[in-house]
């Protein structure tokens, strides 16, 4: 059941990333700007209806495809048969929820033969943008800076300075959080290459100054605050050679 199928399979992290935010882009849209036409096509009369997002971004609703395996996963079957029992918000709450699995399902099956670097930062760039149920229940809006969660309470970055105090980044959330993550939108994991999420701990090498997930270079909080001076692997190794 693809409509305006693409002329290729995607194989690479942009290639696939770009296809999942497609598909994302027309699901959200039946969701929310095309609401009520996707509500009325929802008909709890009809059989098995399922919700499809295409790579142009544009949706479908339809029945599931008749070959068995499917080419693609296959999303939630007979999400018509709920409508009219259910809160309408709910409803859509639910449809949304089981897109975002759908949605994931898709790009690791394209993503079958990425290595595991590639599979991580695939799941980066998708988990940087809202998912459709939060779209739909409003929890954060489409257009939010990458890292920046409206429910966050506080900036758990760390860095040290040259004379070995913790120069912490902790902000409460209405203490301008923006500005902050301005700051560091653009900083990137020098482990696993993972963008700046607001929400983990981060510990800057006082060498290279590069940033660090504490779960990638096995630092926590609170092991943090007994370093004076922290060096990340790389430079530690460095420190051995001749």
């Amino acid at each position: 059941m693809e409509a305006g199928s693409m002329a290729a399979t995607p194989r690479t992290v942009e290639e696939i990333f770009k296809d999942f935010s497609s598909r994302r882009a027309g699901i959200a849209r039946a969701l929310t700007h095309d609401v009520d036409e996707f509500y009325a096509q929802c008909d709890p009369e009809k059989e098995n209806l399922c919700l499809y997002g295409h790579p142009d971004e544009s949706w479908e609703v339809t029945l599931p495809a008749e070959e068995v395996p499917p080419e693609l996963p296959e999303p939630a079957l007979g999400i018509n048969f709920a409508r009219d029992g259910m809160n309408r918000k709910d409803w859509l709450s639910l449809v949304a929820v089981h897109s975002d699995s759908w949605l994931l399902s898709v790009a690791f099956y394209f993503g079958a033969r990425l290595n595991r670097n590639d599979r991580k930062r695939l799941f980066s760039m998708i988990n940087e943008l809202p998912t459709v149920f939060e779209v739909v229940a409003d929890r954060r809006q489409p257009k939010d800076k990458p890292g920046v969660d409206s429910g966050s309470k506080s900036k758990l970055s760390t860095k040290r300075s040259s004379d070995g105090q913790i120069k912490n980044n902790s902000k409460a959330a209405d203490e301008g959080f923006g500005e902050d993550d301005d700051e560091h939108s653009e900083t990137l994991c020098g482990t696993c290459g993972g963008n700046y999420n607001a929400d983990e701990f981060w510990i800057g090498c006082d060498v290279c100054e590069r940033w660090f997930h504490g779960k990638c270079v096995k630092i926590t909080p609170a092991k943090a605050e007994s370093i004076k001076q922290y060096k990340c692997p790389s430079c530690s190794s460095k420190k051995g050679r001749p």
